[in-house]
Order: C-alpha cells, then sequence, then structure tokens
C-alpha cells in the first residue's frame, strides 16, 4: 500500500492526477522541466524536482531519473498520465523492478496491446474484427511495406506501431508518394516514441471513431463504461469528444462493450484502457487499437457515468476491487468536451506561443474546466499546444450544446490565439448539432469562412479603435513620474508651505 505517487507527467493531466491524489489524501510529487518552473502542477505538488532542460527527451522522457527521484522522494508509485512513458512497457517493467507500483496495466498488456500490430494480431487470434491492413509483428522495411501495399487498397494510413495521438501517421492516397511519406512517419515516431516501426492499414472512408472505455483490477473484474464519440478530428488529432455517441444504438453499444470486455480479457488487463474501433454507415465496427493508458477525453465518460476513472486506477494499483459492477454503469445525460488549444483557426491552426496575460475561465452549471495554465503561464514550443480541456455536462445533448455555446462565450484568453471561435463554429454546425458527421467532416466539409456569415464586420471602425488604444498605451508609457530634486515629497513640501502661510 502507497501512500506517496509521483506523477510523471506535466500540464492539465498532470493537474487532474494531483486533485485525485489530494482527495484520497495521498502525498504528491511533480517532475518538471526547466521551462516548466512555474507550472501549476509543481506548485499543487506536495515536492517537486528538476527533471533537465526543456525538451522532452531530455526531461519527461528520463525514465531512468524518474525512477531515482521516486525512490529519492520515498514515493511508492509512479502514475504516467498520457502521452511520455504512459505506454512503455520497459519504462512499466523498470518501475516495477525499482520496487515502485506502476499505475496502470502491467507491462505484458501494456508491450501485447501498446504495440499496434501486436494488439491487431491479438485481437484477430481472439476473433475481434480489425481494420484490414498488415496484421503481422514482424518491423517491415519500406520495401516490403511497397509491395504490400496494393493488397492492402488505396488510400490508407500508414501507422506507428509504438504510437498515438497521430504521431508517426501518414494518410496515402497512392503508389507514388508512398516512399516520401514512409520516411517522414518512421522520422516522427522514432522522434515521439523512441521507435520507428511502422504498419499499413486500409482507409475506411466515412467511418466513425468510436471508443469503449474499460477498467479492470487485479481480481480478474472488467467492466465497460459505455462509448465516447470521437469522429471530430484534423490531421488525425482529435479535437472534440462527446458521451454518449449519437450514433450508437443500444444494440451497438453493447456488442461494442463486449468485444471490448473481450479483448482486456485477452491480456489480462488491469487499470483503465480504451478500446478503439471505426463504424462504418452500416454499423460494423472493426478494432482499431488498444491505447493502454489513461485517454485524454476520460472526463466526458466520467460526467456522463458518475465514475471517477482516476481515483479508481489508483484504487486498483493500491490491490483495490473495482468500486462498480456492470449492471451499476448507468447513462445519465450527456457530455461535450472541446479541447482548448493554442492554435490560430483562421491560419490554417498554426501553434500560438507565448504569455498568456490574461484569462478568464467559464463557470456555473454543468460546466468543468481540466488546466495545468494561468494568467502568467508560457505557451512554449516543447510541448503540445493544449491549454485546458473544457467539458459540460446537460440533461440531454441539446442541453449540453447549448451549455458549451455559453461556457465558449465566456471563455477569454489573452496572450496567445487559440481555437475556441473552431468550436464555437462548430457548436453553430448543423450536421454536427444533428450528429452527421465523420472522421473526415473537419477536413472534406467544415469551414471556419461560415463564422463570420450574417455578421457585419466594420474594419475601419476596428482600426481606427486600435490606434487610438495603441496611442493611449503610449502615453501611459511615457508618463513618468520623477523623484523631486528635493528628495522630498510635493505634498509635505506643499503642506508645509501652507501652515506657514497662516
Amino acid at each position: 500500500m502507497f501512500n506517496k505517487v509521483l506523477i510523471a507527467n506535466r500540464g492539465e493531466i498532470a493537474v487532474r492526477i494531483l486533485r485525485a491524489c489530494r482527495e484520497l489524501g495521498i502525498q504528491t510529487v511533480a517532475v518538471y522541466s526547466e521551462v516548466d518552473r512555474q507550472a501549476m502542477h509543481v506548485r499543487y505538488a506536495t515536492e517537486a524536482y528538476l527533471l533537465g532542460p526543456a525538451p522532452s527527451n531530455e526531461s519527461y522522457l528520463k525514465g531512468e531519473k524518474i525512477i531515482e527521484i521516486a525512490l529519492k522522494s520515498g514515493a511508492g508509485a509512479i502514475h504516467p498520465g498520457y502521452g511520455f512513458l504512459a505506454e512503455r512497457a520497459d519504462f512499466a517493467q523498470a518501475v516495477e523492478d525499482a520496487g515502485l507500483e506502476f499505475i496502470g496495466p502491467k507491462p505484458y498488456a501494456i508491450g501485447s496491446m501498446g504495440d499496434k500490430a501486436i494488439a491487431r494480431e491479438t485481437m484477430m487470434k481472439a476473433g475481434v474484427p480489425v481494420v484490414p491492413g498488415t496484421g503481422g509483428t514482424d518491423n517491415l522495411s519500406d520495401e516490403e511495406l511497397l509491395e504490400l501495399a496494393p493488397g492492402v487498397g488505396f488510400p490508407l494510413l500508414i501507422k506507428a506501431t509504438a504510437g498515438g495521438g497521430g504521431k508517426g501517421m501518414r494518410e496515402v492516397k497512392n503508389i507514388e508518394e508512398m516512399p516520401t511519406l514512409l520516411q517522414s512517419a518512421r522520422r516522427e515516431a522514432n522522434a515521439s516514441f523512441g521507435n520507428d516501426n511502422i504498419y499499413l492499414e486500409k482507409m475506411i472512408l466515412g467511418a466513425r471513431h468510436v471508443e469503449i472505455q474499460i477498467l479492470a483490477d487485479k481480481f480478474g473484474n472488467v467492466i465497460h463504461l459505455n462509448e465516447r464519440e470521437c469522429s471530430l478530428q484534423r490531421r488525425h488529432q482529435k479535437l472534440l469528444e462527446e458521451a454518449p455517441s449519437a450514433f450508437v444504438d443500444d444494440d451497438l453499444r453493447q456488442r461494442m462493450g463486449d468485444v471490448a470486455v473481450k479483448a482486456a480479457e485477452a491480456v489480462d488487463y488491469e487499470s483503465a484502457g480504451t478500446i478503439e474501433c471505426l463504424v462504418d454507415a452500416d454499423k460494423n465496427f472493426y478494432f482499431l487499437e488498444m491505447n493502454t493508458r489513461l485517454q485524454v477525453e476520460h472526463p466526458v465518460t466520467e460526467l456522463v457515468m458518475g465514475v471517477d476513472i482516476v481515483k479508481e486506477q489508483i484504487r486498483i494499483a493500491r490491490g483495490r476491487k473495482l468500486s462498480f459492477a456492470q449492471e451499476d454503469i448507468k447513462i445519465n445525460g450527456a457530455a461535450i468536451e472541446c479541447r482548448i488549444n493554442a492554435e490560430d483557426p483562421h491560419n490554417s491552426f498554426m501553434p500560438s506561443t507565448g504569455l498568456i496575460s490574461h484569462a478568464v475561465i467559464p463557470t456555473g452549471p454543468g460546466i468543468r474546466v481540466d488546466t495545468g495554465v494561468y494568467a502568467g503561464s508560457e505557451i512554449t514550443p516543447y510541448y503540445d499546444s493544449m491549454i485546458s480541456k473544457l467539458i459540460v455536462w446537460g440533461e440531454t445533448r441539446a442541453q449540453a450544446i447549448l451549455r458549451m455555446r455559453r461556457a465558449l462565450e465566456e471563455y477569454k484568453v489573452v496572450g496567445v490565439r487559440t481555437n475556441i471561435p473552431f468550436h464555437q463554429a462548430m457548436m453553430d454546425s448543423h450536421p454536427f448539432m444533428g450528429g452527421q458527421f465523420h472522421t473526415r467532416f473537419v477536413e472534406e466539409e467544415f469551414s471556419m469562412e461560415h463564422i463570420a456569415e450574417g455578421k457585419e464586420t466594420f474594419p475601419e471602425v476596428a482600426a481606427i479603435i486600435a490606434t487610438l488604444v495603441q496611442h493611449e498605451e503610449t502615453e501611459r508609457a511615457a508618463h513618468v513620474v520623477r523623484r523631486n530634486a528635493r528628495d522630498t515629497s510635493n505634498w509635505k513640501w506643499l503642506s508645509r508651505w501652507e501652515r506657514l502661510s497662516k
């Protein structure tokens, strides 16, 4: 039984885990890079230790140093969050070898399901339908992949076997462009995960991305927490998630849930995990991959299912049984999560870096904001651009959309550009409101141009106001109050003069 946890991560997920530990009465240890010295997770933790320079391969990916800090601080467990070392079987094994508890699945499960190619083979043996592709577990060369590609069929995806979050993934339309994309996918995969192995997967056009959240304890109990809709993506990066899916009916939900539990049982899974599937227009679903970690979008499931997934992870790691049985899991209302990123949606979602000088966080009924930044935080180019996750809950999907509109209107961030206008446009989009979208919707059918439709703009007035504001700021900066030559307050001199004059 451990009473102190080291969080091997940063940003909003580190803060999320810290809060769960605090509620459970567990002490916490934060680790940070040089640019994260003033980060929120450092301030929230019981104690904090410097890892190294800003680049992740010199800080948050230094597994040996993280374990060393855990032992030095007296932490009994390490929570990896998501990203960085969360799906590294070798790190999980090193944590166990050091006599610490890894808050996540066992190394075998991470190795079996974290590697996408091995996961596909495991699922095929278990009779679970998978997306067509190169299903072998061997490290295939570029020449071998080029030879196999026509059999898979175009368009297809190049995917990193150790990947996640869209890293090491490339879309291929024809054989001619494939050699260059193979090389770029390998480079990105190696930089992100330290492993450049890739495989091919058929692209199912018009599909929806639906995932099933599972929880499993050390006693063989496995349950699923129903589905999340994650189809709204850009370049394979999720932008918005919701639960439950407007597309999934009770029959499909039951079938997908049964498969998710079966997949977890196939590798003796423990802790939280997610089975990701593609669902076609006819509601045929295919296993895509398993994420052997906490997901970015877990809050929508928490709000709808009434389960604190992070606390359950910690309880499982402490050797306790699941707090819930499958029959206890009921859908209550609807939840939507918008990822608020430091990006410019009007300029091809280019990253925006800089200092956040001011921030107004939305509040009120049904609103939750998970963030790791505050006014004064700096968005650097070293890590992902996420500022926060804005999550809303409503009794119905329609109410959740209305609440999200209000929350987005209240949310103000000054200092960097954000993708809030994109999410506002999405909330007003008729296909989104009708639940009629797919994984290619944002790139092929959605446009930011309609934000300005029906809105009259006055560029001349805006230019005049901007000029006046700039002039006022310049005047204020130029107004300097100098110390009096007599080195005495002018008010004192005035009062003396008044007394002498009486």
